[in-house]
């Protein structure tokens, strides 16, 4: 059964965890948005080597649950590997929570928790 319109109207935009480049990358493909003063929350967040835990999960709360202007949340895949937990756990529809390779960390589906979830349901 699909979501009602109320739970989707007013997503309108991608938030981003990521390293630089990959956050860079996207910036400058056009998803970047800073919400009006006094607040003015960013819809992204850059993350190094000095990035603490908790400041990645704090981000990624705000998007998955404060924020309501979230459509699609992207995340680096090693990156979601330091908050596991968190992204196994989330199991809303909205925002769709998407893990992304980055330059100098390939792909490995066996970590995707969308795809573990899909391979659940068909009972491999």
């Amino acid at each position: 059964m699909a979501a009602p319109p109320a739970a989707y109207k007013d997503r309108y935009l991608l938030a981003v965890i990521g390293d630089e480049d990959s956050v860079t990358g996207l910036l400058l493909a056009g998803i970047g948005h800073v919400t009006q003063p006094p607040d003015s929350q960013k819809n992204f967040l850059v993350v190094d080597a000095k990035t603490e835990t908790a400041t990645i999960e704090h981000a990624f709360d705000s998007y998955t649950h404060d924020r309501k202007d979230i459509a699609i949340l992207l995340i680096n895949q090693h990156i979601a590997e330091r908050i596991r937990h968190r992204v196994d756990t989330y199991t809303d529809a909205f925002p769709a929570v998407l893990e992304i390779p980055s330059k100098e960390h390939p792909y490995d589906p066996e970590k995707d928790s969308v795809l573990r979830r899909v391979r659940r349901l068909f009972g491999e």
